[in-house]
């Protein structure tokens, strides 16, 4: 991953502390100069109406993490350009996508029309959802805000707050243990502490954020998960199925048959008790 523009080639690759605001502003900035080259690179992968959850190709046809979504609505957060809610709304789902990049919600308008779908998109920064309490069934999301944010328990808070008692929080990020180790499939030795939370960082030359996105362990997840008030009732590790000969960043086969490379959590806001 780089910056575009004459101003902002990428000069260096760290683990370390930025601000809050910086890093948050560099992951909205990164993903509207990116939409394109990105969806060029895994547009065929990701389909422009399919559900993947993963760079592993775990479905949502084949895990059913999210239920039965007919009649039920559902809101996509850091939804891209809006593969996964496309596909959701076939099955007869009320969907709604937010994304904070304008550009990558823009460049789903073409999957629209491939697929002869509308579906409904909001930019949102996941982390203050302009939407009421307790509207959605189920909220998700594929690899999208949680890694790109500095405070995740926000957007946990979030999606407790717009789930209907009983509804499901389910999201996939980068594998905790997968930080620890280099994109070079071969020495595959630790090279890092598990427990450094700094988060990966690319800078300009003028030191400029370019990039940030942000390492949490297990306990993290959990305890921002369990402090947001929701359930954790399952936690999903994608083996890498063979056959799968796609690279994608730190992911391929030869590294994917010894460490997990993603982690899908499964979480619902309990009913209510009072009264």
């Amino acid at each position: 991953m780089s910056g575009s523009g004459s101003d902002d080639e990428l000069a260096e690759v760290a683990f370390r502390d930025v601000p809050p605001d910086e890093g948050a502003r560099a992951g909205r900035r990164w993903w509207d100069a990116n939409a394109q080259d990105y969806l060029a690179e895994h547009g065929d992968f990701l389909g422009p109406a399919d559900f993947v959850w993963c760079p592993e190709g775990l479905r949502e046809a084949d895990a059913a993490l999210l239920g039965d979504v007919a009649g039920r609505d559902v809101l996509e957060i850091g939804a891209g350009a809006a593969q996964c809610s496309r596909w959701l709304a076939a099955r007869g789902a009320r969907v709604l996508s937010t994304d904070v990049s304008h550009a990558m919600l823009a460049a789903g308008r073409g999957y629209d029309e491939a697929a002869g779908t509308q579906v409904p998109v909001l930019v949102a920064d996941a982390r203050a959802l302009p939407l009421p309490p307790a509207s959605f069934d189920v909220v998700f999301t594929a690899f999208g805000a949680l890694p790109f944010v500095p405070d995740a328990a926000a957007v946990h808070a979030e999606a407790a707050r717009v789930l209907r008692p009983g509804g499901r929080w389910v999201f996939a990020v980068t594998h905790p243990v997968r930080w620890a180790f280099p994109d070079d499939p071969v020495g595959l030795t630790a090279v890092r502490s598990y427990f450094d939370r700094r988060p990966y960082v690319e800078l300009a030359a003028s030191g400029r954020v370019l990039y940030a996105e942000y390492h949490r362990t297990v306990g993290d997840h959990v305890a921002d998960v369990v402090g947001a008030g929701l359930v954790l009732d399952r936690i999903v590790e994608p083996p890498w199925p063979a056959g799968h000969d796609r690279t994608w960043g730190g992911w391929g086969p030869v590294r994917g048959a010894l460490l997990p490379g993603t982690a899908i959590f499964v979480a619902h806001r309990p009913q209510d008790t009072a009264g």
